[in-house]
């Protein structure tokens, strides 16, 4: 389960939990002051079998978690579980800036990644909706979600070597998990050699899990990397690794076809997705019950 604030700005009001502390004993010991100017209260108590200077620890204890409860209903609070899912929409994010042309795979990482992209549409299960971005310094979307799979195959067998520098992944990935927003159970596929030089993965790994999207990602290349027209081009796994881990993906490492088509068959096994479940109205409910309860300890002579 992972924990998350919609509005995490009101967590400052967590302070209300050290001053309600200290203006309950400060008042119990201003009454204490004021009382003993007028009785001999200890005796009092020993006839009545009370004791007059009680904390009333027990209803602090239910005031304290209820400020407590609410704090965290105000900020939002959510928690992301997984669950079991029959079908999956993806969208396969294949990378084509100008390093995907090393010829470290045969015949270049773009060609290969292409091709087993079109495996993975044709073993796809019957009714998948499957999506098509390509991406450099920009990213496009060149398939909506779509079940026919001669459409997706055409579109992905046409991307090419973008003109455009940079590997965005973070554009890749907004503009991937947008064109699922209606989905019920989505994964985005993202294929790179890892070579990000714009934007942050933090902010990516952030709005991926805010929209509950599992991102696996393929790393397509070799370390010792393959020519390009510009030099030597080496895979960056670190960026890639990250993403997946933080998203509750998968990360896969390709170094030749056979293991970039494995990548795509291992993920049609998983089944799992994310699902964001709000806390807010559950921390409320449980809060006007501590008050009822609280209502009650109180005005009874126990207490």
């Amino acid at each position: 389960m992972i924990f998350s604030f919609l509005h995490p700005q009101y967590l400052f009001l967590l302070f209300l939990i050290p001053l309600a502390l200290a203006i309950h004993f400060f008042s119990l010991n201003n009454r204490k002051k004021r009382a003993l100017k007028f009785a001999n209260f200890d005796s009092i108590a020993k006839i009545q079998g009370i004791d007059f200077f009680s904390k009333n620890i027990f209803a602090l204890f239910i005031v304290l978690i209820m400020i407590f409860l609410m704090v965290l209903a105000a900020a939002g609070l959510n928690v992301q579980v997984f669950k079991k899912a029959s079908t999956f929409s993806f969208v396969v994010a294949i990378d084509s800036s100008q390093s995907m042309e090393a010829n470290d795979l045969s015949p270049n990482r773009l060609e290969a990644a292409k091709s087993t992209a079109i495996d993975f549409v044709n073993k796809a299960p019957l009714g998948s909706r499957i999506g098509v971005v390509s991406f450099a310094g920009n990213s496009y979307i060149d398939n909506d979600l779509s079940n026919d799979k001669m459409e997706i195959k055409n579109v992905i067998n046409n991307i090419k070597i973008s003109v455009f520098g940079g590997t965005d992944l973070y554009e890749a990935v907004i503009t991937s998990t947008n064109l699922m927003e209606d989905e019920e159970n989505k994964a985005v596929i993202l294929l790179s050699d890892g070579q990000i030089n714009v934007a942050s993965v933090y902010d990516l790994v952030d709005y991926a899990n805010k929209k509950d999207v599992i991102v696996h990602t393929i790393a397509v290349g070799t370390k010792e990397g393959g020519d390009t027209s510009y030099g030597i081009s080496k895979l960056d796994e670190e960026s890639l690794q990250s993403i997946a881990y933080n998203t509750d993906g998968i990360y896969f490492s390709a170094e030749d076809k056979e293991s970039l088509s494995q990548s795509f068959l291992d993920i049609l096994q998983l089944t799992k997705k994310k699902v964001t479940i709000s806390l807010g109205d559950y921390l409320i409910l449980f809060s006007v019950f501590l008050l009822i309860f609280y209502f009650f300890i109180t005005h009874t002579r126990y207490i």
